[in-house]
């Protein structure tokens, strides 16, 4: 049975139609799915963005999502076999996988997909199926308002962006700051939501807002205009791609204030795009690989000697998240049961991660702690 309330409403007419064409279908919330391979695996889908303009996302997830399918698998107290499917970062790809996930599949549970967009689209059709799906890197407000399937160990923008801006607030003396999004991104838009009542909580002045749209490329007339306002700092709510061009764009005209991002900005490469001009860029996030943890030491170590490259923030939730499932898995007896699945990790409350000390809420969303971080000499450090 699905309560329509009035996060369901927000979602317009298109969510719902594919709400109820799926219930028309035989998607059937009446049994929970038994998803287990012929070798006794619990079979876990995976809707990731793994081509396109936000790639770098969508394969950092798939990887710490594989590193820790094999270190789990090693252990033997669960088996999981992975069932990867790419959203190509667009809502009906997100929709078509969800719907062979679940239903040719068999799936016991879903991670992802990597966007909010995508979670607002196939959260419905995993909540109607019984099917638990988490999100790593789904940070607007209301995904777990979709269904009570519906999880998350990403931080909600109204977690990590707040932070952000009063560290940045704190230790640059900000009083009036310009205000940047993508209006054509849920996430973005959500973000810079967020951005404007922690701005004004603070009691900053926004001098001006400006937008913009994912893929664009020329942020000249937006940049030109926040430089003659003299903002002490620039809020930035947008995907690693743009961000890294307005960084480099906001330096090359001289406006070299410190840049406070979303989660966009959580990736190396941000760095690796914008060069030098990250330099002074802000964000929070659970994840910090500075940190003296030997957790997060050893999962470091085996990532770059499997990919011979550095974990970012969204590696290491990935990672952390299938741990949690596995877990639940675990704890849920034959753990092949979506039903059993979901009220398992429903109860998950101390659950030590490499992004930290971990639990779900009442609402499915993370309890946890944030670092705030700045790009230093190309790299992110924790801003004391």
């Amino acid at each position: 049975m699905v309560r329509i309330g009035k996060s369901m409403k927000k979602w317009g007419a298109a969510a719902l139609a594919v709400l109820f064409t799926a219930a028309a279908a035989g998607c059937g919330g009446s049994t929970a799915p038994s998803g287990s391979s012929g070798g006794g695996a619990a079979k876990i889908g995976v809707i990731s963005y793994l081509s396109g303009g936000g790639a770098a996302y969508g394969a950092a997830i798939r990887q710490g999502l594989e590193l820790a399918r094999d270190e789990i698998n090693a252990k033997g107290k669960v088996k999981i076999e992975l069932i990867i499917e790419d959203s190509k970062g667009e809502k009906n790809e997100a929709i078509n996988a969800a719907n062979k996930l679940i239903h040719k599949d068999n799936v016991v549970a879903i991670v992802g997909p990597t966007l909010s967009g995508e979670m607002f689209a196939v959260g419905p059709i995993a909540s109607q199926a019984g099917v638990s799906i988490m999100g790593t890197s789904t940070t607007a407000e209301g995904i777990t308002e979709i269904g009570n399937t519906v999880f998350r160990n990403s931080l909600p923008e109204s977690l990590a962006i707040p932070p952000a801006v009063r560290k940045a607030q704190e230790k640059f003396g900000l009083k009036r700051v310009a205000v940047m999004y993508s209006n054509n991104n849920d996430f973005a838009v959500s973000g810079y939501k967020t951005f404007v009542k922690a701005i004004q909580e603070g009691g900053m002045e926004i001098v001006t807002t400006e937008t913009f749209a994912d893929k664009d490329t020329d942020f000249s007339a937006q940049l030109t205009k926040i430089a003659s306002l003299k903002p002490d700092a620039v809020m930035v709510a947008g995907l690693y791609q743009e961000a890294a061009l307005i960084l480099k764009k906001a330096r090359e005209i001289g406006l070299n204030v410190p840049v406070v991002g979303n989660n966009g900005f959580n990736s190396p490469q941000l760095i690796k795009a914008a060069g030098s001009a990250a330099e002074g860029a802000i964000v929070a996030s659970p994840w910090y690989p500075g940190k003296d943890d030997a957790i997060v030491k050893n999962f470091i170590a085996a990532y770059k000697a499997k990919y011979h490259q550095e974990p970012d923030q969204f590696a290491a939730q990935a990672y952390d998240a299938l741990f949690i499932i596995a877990d639940a898995l675990e704890k849920a007896g034959a753990g092949t049961d979506a039903g059993k699945v979901r009220d398992s990790l429903a109860a998950v409350k101390d659950f030590h991660g490499v992004t930290g000390r971990f639990a779900f809420d009442e609402s499915r969303n993370p309890a946890m702690d944030v670092t705030v971080l700045l790009v230093k000499d190309g790299v992110f450090t924790e801003l004391k």
